[in-house]
């Protein structure tokens, strides 16, 4: 999973280096600059903040929405996996997709109930603090791996882009992202970012779509020979349009590849920041409606994903591309050092763009993300302890909230860089699959669910999805494992929500039927608030 530090193949190539070097300080200027505005036009108010007062339209929002969607993961990671796997990382990209329309599914009912944090969605059948306290530990389950792995992503892209790809220079690239998210998250607050993620969509479609159109060119405008030329050029050409290509899950059979797609489905639909995006609509219909504009715009971004991954494989080649990045997280930019002859002025503004386009993709993704999770913070915990805090307090914890996690990220992202991560990624997504969703599905159409239900779906999926991760292929006894040499995966499978998701479930319904009907929450005011709103706001 890293960008290997050999130095020995540079897809920038010199002529293009000084002007990516230029636009990274430009950007990082461009960066202070809107903080600076931002810090000084916000005012000291947590709902301007948390959800910009649920003002957004539903064109913004839904720019925004896709812009969430946009992560350097998916952008580089995604048409890396098409580029090297070929049908395997086709699937895989599709899931995105699906996952919105999960989305469209809830939607309307999380605005319409006026709760924007999962702590906040928790309260609606089991009002106190332990819901609160077990929704903001399932949050930081969430938040802190997925920062730590955009972070090392980050560190070692940028690092390429500049042309400094020595482990320490890795490092220093990661910090200063990093230090970037901390002031965003601290500042910005979500109309910020949002107007962030609304100039990152078009100008990555743009780029991509360029690049895409350029690489057809080369092949005279013929997608079927584009096609044919990835196959030949790819590590097995016989394999490479199958099914079971995929090196992680290649050996753990076709329940386990189904499992990864139901809780990457899942696991994406209900992460904090979706929820904080979807709950700044101004009602439940603009909110279906901001989903359904993202889902075009995240259709198109897909759709260019794999048309870049097959376009690269065609012209760079597996070899190519694995000799510089096993993952194939490079495959993009190489691609676009390609399609253009070397020292023209084409190839040094499309580099250049591009290059632009991940650092701004690093520090929006990251920014939602830790912003959600120190919503999470400020909102759940901090605001509802025994001393009532003033809005400013709530504010001054929410950047302080925000700070400690970066730091805490930062650190972690630092000591860890040289190893696999993927593990945290699966964990992430497993915690959100199996302690978030089976709790939404139940708060929004089960009428017996209660507090103690919620309890036991919670921190049952929480503990399912620790013990099974751990005991996993990818953590140990596989050649992507982080302990490829150790050997104590019991578990078979992947992904721990293949058991988990059903068992938070059963769980939700088992503690829920043996729960006393006068500790349960009367459903019919349940359904006032989220069917007409009638606490919202």
């Amino acid at each position: 999973m890293d960008i290997l530090a050999s130095g020995v193949l540079d897809p920038i190539g010199s002529d293009a280096r000084r002007p990516v070097i230029m636009a990274f300080l430009i950007f990082i200027g461009m960066a202070l600059l809107w903080l600076f505005t931002l810090a000084t036009a916000e005012a000291e108010n947590p709902e301007r903040l948390y959800v910009a007062n649920r003002s957004l339209s539903p064109v913004i929002n839904g720019f925004a929405m896709a812009g969430e969607q946009i992560s350097v993961v998916t952008l580089l990671g995604f048409s890396g996996g098409v580029a090297l796997f070929g049908y395997d990382g086709f699937t895989y990209a599709l899931d995105f997709l699906i996952m919105l329309g999960v989305m469209l599914l809830l939607a309307q009912k999380i605005r319409t109930s006026g709760r924007y944090t999962v702590g906040d969605l928790f309260a609606l059948r089991a009002p106190g603090t332990g819901p609160r306290i077990a929704a903001t530990v399932v949050t930081l389950a969430i938040s802190l791996p997925l920062i730590v792995i955009n972070l090392r992503v980050a560190g070692t892209s940028t690092a390429l882009l500049i042309g400094m790809t020595t482990d320490g220079a890795q490092v220093v690239c990661t910090i200063l992202m990093g230090c970037l998210v901390a002031c965003f998250a601290a500042v910005a607050g979500l109309r910020g970012t949002s107007f962030m993620h609304v100039a990152k969509v078009p100008l990555t479609l743009a780029a991509l779509a360029v690049i895409t159109l350029l690489a057809v060119r080369k092949f005279d405008w013929d997608p079927g020979s584009l096609l044919s030329a990835a196959v030949d050029n790819s590590m097995a050409p016989d394999k490479y349009l199958k099914p079971g290509f995929w090196p992680y899950t290649v050996s753990l059979g076709s329940l386990n590849t189904f499992g990864n797609h139901i809780v990457l489905i899942l696991g994406m639909a209900v992460m904090p920041y979706q929820i904080l995006r979807v709950s700044a609509s101004r009602t439940g219909r603009t909110a279906r409606r901001s989903v359904s504009i993202a889902t075009g715009l995240v259709g198109a971004f897909v759709l260019l994903l794999i048309t870049i991954g097959f376009a690269a494989a065609a012209v760079v080649g597996a070899s190519g591309i694995s000799a510089v990045d096993a993952a194939g997280e490079s495959s993009p930019i190489q691609l676009a050092s390609e399609v253009l002859h070397d020292g023209s002025t084409g190839r040094i503004v499309l580099i250049t763009v591009l290059a632009c386009v991940v650092f701004l993709t690093v520090i929006t993704t990251m920014t939602s993300v830790t912003f959600a999770a120190a919503v999470s913070l400020s909102h759940d915990v901090f605001a509802g302890g025994k001393r009532r805090r003033t809005e400013t307090g709530e504010v001054r914890a929410l950047r302080v909230a925000a700070v400690s996690m970066c730091a805490v990220s930062l650190s972690l992202a630092a000591a860890i860089h040289r190893y696999p991560m993927e593990f945290l990624a699966v964990f992430s997504i497993s915690v959100a699959a199996s302690c978030v969703f089976p709790v939404l599905i139940y708060s929004f159409f089960w009428s017996r669910f209660s507090r103690r239900g919620l309890l036991w779906s919670v921190y049952g999926g929480l503990l399912l999805c620790t013990v099974l991760t751990l005991f996993s292929p990818i953590v140990s006894g596989t050649a992507f494992a982080l302990w490829p040499q150790a050997s104590f995966n019991w578990y078979p499978y992947q992904t721990p929500g293949l058991i988990s998701v059903p068992a938070a479930f059963a769980l939700g319904w088992l503690g829920s039927v043996t729960s006393s009907r006068e500790s349960q929450v009367d459903f019919r005011h349940v359904q006032d608030e989220i069917l007409i709103g009638q606490k919202a706001g």
